[in-house]
């Protein structure tokens, strides 16, 4: 079948009621999250092995590059608003959809982990140092959290449909206000006397302030209006708090820096995500209308399509090239400090090769996505198995054992 077959069948193929704008803005989002940690995640080795480096250490001045990247802010928008289709049509109960929901993030997580569980004896008697091992654990379960925190707000789907209905757009602005009560109290005047855990209630409003905006445009009860408003407010917010309070200016965290936005997030990251999402509202019609081009929507469907994989399985086809690079020395752009103009021209030289094995990870991956076949003995043995080697993995890159 050629190419332009296959694009043709999949445009053929779309049902008209299908919101391609919202499957556009998701494909996007998806693509930043391995392109940012492909470009601004890096390794440095020593004689025990890989270690993890930025190139943001060495140049602050490409962190606007994580201002592009940083796009889950986006993905949880999205997020919000294919909720509640989804919730609208669901067939029986709320539990039952909420159950096919969490199956359906959970599968191809115990895939990876279960996989890499088997992988790291096998690596270490093929003599992969520990340190190597340990590094390749966290960056493969680093993304992961992700994963745990949307299963969170789609659990919430319900309750953000009722605000969104009662206060429309503005069902969000209690996440925004508590988020920055919170960062107040770590960064204000009297940061020395706050605990360091009180950082971690930013957690869920962090990440539920973009989702309730999705589900809030998702129920009709976010106008252009409101998100010129979000475009506007979050910009200048913004740019407030780099220009006037001094938040860190990556979006990502930075290794050997007091402070990071993302984890958990600060209230930079909610001005970022308010912003993006004002965009993407505002630029809805014009992308739906783009992709009624065949050849721009079908690569969309597919990314779509493999949305965990990509996620779960991103780190390992990096870790693929640089693990074998290991043991060859100084590799540019792979094993070699990120800290250099010549490192990064050799990682963007690079990242096809990750895209490459990507891809051929994914033919095989792609099937931990799949609904699981067996009900019976059999199939809830294998389960049992997956879930105890995914706990061992997670103690493992927890370094916890």
């Amino acid at each position: 079948m050629s190419v332009r077959h296959l694009v043709s069948r999949i445009d053929a193929g779309t049902p008209a009621h299908r919101d391609r704008a919202v499957d556009g803005l998701r494909a996007l989002a998806l693509l930043a999250v391995p392109a940012g940690h492909w470009l601004l995640g890096g390794f440095k080795l020593d004689g025990d092995g890989l270690h993890n480096a930025s190139p943001l250490s060495a140049f602050p001045v490409f962190s606007p590059v994580s201002w592009v990247l940083q796009m889950l802010g986006v993905f949880f928008l999205v997020g919000g608003y294919a909720s509640v289709l989804s919730y609208r049509r669901r067939p029986s109960t709320t539990r039952a959809w909420l159950r096919a929901r969490m199956v359906r993030l959970g599968r191809p997580v115990l895939g990876v982990t279960a996989v890499w569980a088997l992988m790291i004896p096998v690596l270490y008697a093929a003599g992969v140092p520990e340190d190597t091992l340990r590094t390749g654990a966290k960056l493969v379960i680093q993304p992961l959290w992700f994963v745990g925190v949307y299963a969170v707000v789609t659990a919430l789907t319900p309750y953000c449909v009722r605000l969104a209905r009662r206060l429309g757009g503005w069902a969000a602005a209690p996440l925004i206000a508590s988020v920055a009560a919170v960062d107040l109290l770590r960064y204000g005047p009297y940061a020395d006397a706050v605990p360091s855990w009180l950082s971690l209630l930013n957690i869920l409003p962090g990440w539920l302030f973009a989702y309730q905006l999705g589900v809030s445009w998702g129920e009709g009860r976010l106008s252009r209006r409101g998100a010129r408003l979000l475009l506007v407010g979050g910009t200048a917010l913004f740019a407030v708090l780099l220009l006037v309070f001094h938040y860190p200016a990556s979006m990502v965290g930075v290794p050997g820096e007091a402070r990071t936005n993302s984890h958990p997030p600060s209230l930079l990251v909610l001005a970022l995500a308010s912003a993006q999402s004002g965009a993407a509202v505002l630029l809805h019609g014009r992308i739906g209308r783009a992709l009624r081009r065949p050849s721009l929507w079908a690569p969309v469907v597919v990314i779509n399509l493999s949305a965990m994989t990509i996620l779960c399985w991103h780190q390992t086809a990096m870790l693929a090239a640089a693990v074998p690079a290991s043991f060859a020395g100084a590799v540019p752009g792979l094993t070699t400090a990120p800290d250099s103009v010549g490192w990064i021209l050799a990682r963007l030289a690079w990242m096809p090769l990750f895209a490459g094995l990507l891809v051929l990870i994914s033919r095989y991956a792609r099937r931990f996505e799949a609904p699981w076949e067996a009900e019976g003995g059999a199939g809830r043995a294998r389960r049992a198995a997956a879930g105890l080697l995914a706990a061992g993995f997670a103690v493992f890159a927890l370094r916890l054992a």
